[in-house]
């Protein structure tokens, strides 16, 4: 009937004598104000609630209470006001072989500490990982989306505004990328817009410099680490494309401003002063203008320069002059070809002859260069010839008629190259105030020079004073283009310096792949950086350029050559990836943790090694694609497996409906199948959606537990009711017992009536004391002394088995009985031993482990049967274990 089960702390100390089953009463009638049997303990237990009721919270009064007071019901109350971890300890340590629920009680708090002292520590963690982040160069959104995966487990409220506070902060580090790229991406598409623009060069000048002070700014703003590397580089090449087009305009425009000028200074002189040779020859070495709109303006100007050489008198071919006739030499009639070829015959060669008719052509003509270079002609002839040659007097007048006329133009020549050479000066000298560019500046002063020296071939050597001036004001004017053409070749010094050291990075990076240590990661991301800083490397001299473009081209080869190859198995490994993806059945319950597996696998592989961007690109497009195909039929299955697992909500919240309405009517006989029916049918229904699934279980255990409540209830009820049977028929066995030993009493139809007044026991009990009731029921009348005898005998016997069974029921004997119990649990713990129940099952502090379930009853019984003498302090023990483990269902 009492099944022996687990230990159950006392409720009684050792000097309390009152039995539990009086205990229980007693504390109902302090309640009632009723009067009960035994109610001797009830001032002293009022004493102690008067006690507590004066703790008034105090936690190190409640714990002394605690350990002090002799009922369980006011150690309980007491124990609620204990919290301090310490405090909870040490109570849970004294009451956890003396008092269940106070010990439970205990260790429930001491586990909610310790929850939330490993939350606390996870939540500090937690906090200074974000802190962590916070003053992380490279932070990126997946970072701060797993923090917050991981904090939104985490129950620490005391943490959370600090929490809070770090994560504003990594939200406005976040917003400040996020901004800091859109504007990159907003500067680039200006920047590519603004060659489309018809904007003057000064204004599209100011628009390129605005946006090169936005980028510089952005590369020098906390949070530039975050900006994409490719995106940098693209608006720094789009930015330098626009310089280069912007020096373009700026030359057209120097190049149309110099035309008008030199249209300008040429319309102003007069018509006589130009030759027109002269001008066409300077037209040709101004610079060009070949672009949009300034190429019409050039067209214009060409026009108005042909209007201007249309203006000039053009020099009309001249005709060789013939030499005067001689009346007296020729005869009359004779011509004046035969004059001059017979003068050609006598005096001087043709050679000489034709010179001189060039000479007078040029002269004519206004080209005193060539007259003069011709005229030296004419006397290094004449020098050679001293001899052979003999000019006729016409000849010799002719040749002094020209050298005149090339000396007075010679003369005027000179005088009007002095003037244009005053006038070069004056430009020369108003160059550095012409905000020109270098290069500009450079061809403004080779032309310059160029001129002086056709001034000189025009009209003849400069003097000193003009040369020396126009030499300093051209090295005057020359020296900012100079010094700028110096720093030019400074970079391109510095460039190949910069070139010179990729190729040694290139090379050391070839090393290392050679001896294995280089990863392909590492390769790649080399050979991308490599490009880009070639690519950016800026100008080289020429010869220098070209050695060191050969060697950086065959270290880029030799390392992009195993890359590729590496590559190609990336690609390859990447199709497997895709074609695993495109194979994965939606319906699979793991089809979700396959396509993880498989995008934790691509992102392993993209880490590793990069590929081509446009590879890369391709390949991931693709994989996206399969992966939101499966996932797009996966969806459209959830949603009819959402519609079936909705149907099974409905089922099991009407079984949970069920149950609930029947746990208040429910009955032992018919609990039982209600439960397996209602089991049952659960276990048939499919799965619910997961939303609600903990939801609804949730409900049907509660359910259950209600009907399994009030059964424990009602079976609980029903045992103590047995419980208080058993106590009132062995008071009565003991009292015909301890009459029989008296030797008096009333007769046997008295107590037969006794036993008959009070309700049966189950059939083992009934017959276990009924025959203990009637062997001393037939000594009353005769074998008083026999039976006596016995009963005295038997009380060792009963004394030693009920301080057995209390050691198995975990209750205390008291302390007249520390010996005898020390020496029995001993014999327990090797009776265990050697049964083979290990050390689980000893004595001492394991009395509230599980015994055998059957030798407990059987045990029981003996204890029952056994007809012994007992005392008040005896009987009230026997009484306490019966009513202990009547509460406890055993």
């Amino acid at each position: 009937m009492f099944e022996f089960l687990f230990k159950r702390p006392g409720d009684n100390k050792p000097g309390d004598k009152q039995p539990a089953g009086q205990e229980a009463q007693a504390e109902q009638a302090a309640s009632t104000g009723a009067a009960v049997p035994g109610a001797a303990a009830t001032p002293q237990r009022a004493l102690q609630a008067e006690k507590l009721s004066q703790i008034q919270g105090d936690e190190a009064a409640a714990v002394e209470f605690v350990l002090q007071c002799e009922f369980s019901e006011l150690r309980l109350t007491a124990a609620e006001f204990i919290q301090s971890p310490e405090l909870l300890e040490r109570v849970h340590t004294a009451m956890r072989n003396t008092d269940r629920r106070v010990a439970k009680l205990m260790q429930s708090r001491l586990d909610a500490h310790r929850h939330r002292e490993a939350e606390r520590r996870r939540g500090e963690t937690m906090l200074e990982q974000a802190r962590s982040l916070l003053k992380d160069e490279l932070l990126t959104p997946n970072h701060v989306a797993d923090l917050d995966r991981k904090w939104a487990v985490i129950a620490a409220p005391e943490l959370q505004e600090e929490f809070g506070t770090v994560r504003a902060a990594l939200a406005q580090r976040l917003e400040a990328q996020v901004q800091l790229q859109r504007a990159m991406i907003d500067r680039l598409a200006a920047l590519r817009r603004l060659p489309s623009e018809p904007l003057p060069a000064a204004e599209l000048a100011a628009r390129l410099e605005a946006l090169t002070q936005e980028q510089a700014q952005a590369l020098q703003a906390p949070e530039h680490t975050s900006l994409p590397r490719g995106l940098v580089a693209e608006v720094g090449l789009e930015a330098q494309k626009l310089q280069a087009s912007l020096h373009e305009i700026e030359a057209g425009q120097a190049a149309l401003a110099a035309r008008e000028a030199f249209l300008a200074a040429q319309q102003e002189k007069p018509a006589a002063e130009q030759n027109p040779d002269v001008l066409r020859k300077e037209w040709q070495r101004l610079p060009q203008a070949r672009q949009g709109a300034q190429g019409e303006a050039m067209a214009a100007l060409q026009q108005r320069f042909d209007a201007l050489l249309a203006s000039l008198p053009q020099p009309e071919a001249r005709k060789p002059r013939e030499p005067k006739e001689t009346p007296a030499a020729k005869p009359k009639g004779q011509g004046k070809g035969e004059a001059r070829s017979e003068g050609r015959a006598r005096g001087a060669d043709q050679h000489f002859l034709d010179t001189m008719d060039a000479m007078e052509a040029a002269l004519q003509q206004g080209s005193l260069g060539t007259a003069a270079e011709l005229d030296k002609g004419l006397k290094e002839a004449r020098e050679k010839n001293m001899r052979g040659m003999h000019l006729t007097p016409a000849q010799s007048d002719r040749l002094a008629h020209v050298r005149a006329e090339l000396k007075r133009l010679s003369d005027w020549a000179r005088w009007g190259g002095n003037v244009s050479r005053e006038e070069l000066i004056k430009s020369v000298e108003a160059l550095p105030t012409q905000n020109l560019t270098m290069s500009e500046l450079a061809k403004k002063v080779g032309t310059m020079r160029e001129r002086w020296k056709a001034l000189d071939s025009l009209s003849g050597a400069a003097p000193k004073s003009l040369w020396e001036r126009f030499d300093a004001a051209c090295s005057a004017a020359y020296a900012p283009a100079a010094a700028h053409f110096r720093h030019l070749a400074d970079e391109r010094h510095a460039n190949a310096a910069r070139g010179q050291a990729l190729i040694d990075e290139a090379n050391a990076e070839i090393a290392r792949l050679q001896s294995g240590e280089a990863e392909w990661k590492h390769v790649a991301g080399t050979v991308q950086r490599l490009r880009l800083a070639w690519s950016h490397l800026g100008a080289i001299d020429r010869k220098e350029k070209k050695r060191l473009d050969s060697l950086f081209t065959d270290a880029l080869n030799t390392l992009q050559g195993p890359l590729e190859e590496q590559r190609k198995g990336e690609m390859a490994e990447r199709e497997e990836i895709i074609e695993a993806a495109a194979a994965i059945d939606p319906h699979d319950r793991h089809a979700l943790d396959t396509m993880r597996a498989l995008q934790q696998r691509w992102q392993e592989h993209a880490r590793a090694l990069p590929l081509e961007r446009k590879s890369e690109q391709a390949l991931w497009q693709r994989f996206r694609a399969v992966c939101d195909e499966v996932f797009q039929r996966r969806k459209e299955s959830m949603h009819e497996a959402d519609i079936e697992r909705r149907a099974h909500e409905a089922a099991k919240e009407a079984i949970s409906a069920r149950l609930e309405a029947a746990a208040a009517d429910v009955t032992p006989a018919s609990a039982g199948k209600l439960l397996r029916d209602a089991a049952a049918e659960w276990q048939a229904i499919g799965p619910v959606p997961r939303a609600h699934e903990a939801r609804v279980e949730k409900r049907y255990h509660a359910a259950v537990a209600q009907i399994q409540h009030q059964l424990e209830a009602a079976r609980r009820a029903a045992s103590l009711a047995q419980a208080s049977q058993l106590r009132d028929k062995l008071r009565l066995v003991q009292a015909l017992e301890q009459q029989v030993a008296s030797g008096g009493g009333a007769g046997d139809a008295d107590w037969e009536a006794r036993w008959s007044a009070l309700p049966p026991l189950d059939a083992d009990m009934e017959r276990t004391l009924r025959a203990r009731f009637d062997a001393a029921l037939g000594a009353l009348p005769e074998g008083r002394d026999g039976y006596a005898q016995l009963l005295e005998r038997n009380r060792g016997a009963l004394l030693n088995e009920l301080l057995r069974a209390e050691i198995r029921a975990g209750i205390d004997s008291g302390p007249e009985f520390a010996r005898e119990r020390l020496k029995l649990q001993v014999e327990v713990l090797q009776s265990s031993l050697k049964s083979g129940h290990g050390a689980g099952h000893g004595a001492g502090h394991r009395d509230g482990q599980k015994g055998g379930q059957a030798g407990g009853s059987a045990q029981l019984r003996e204890l029952a049967a056994l007809p012994a003498l007992v005392d008040a302090r005896t009987a009230s023990r026997i009484e306490q274990l019966f009513m202990r483990l009547a509460r406890e269902g055993k």
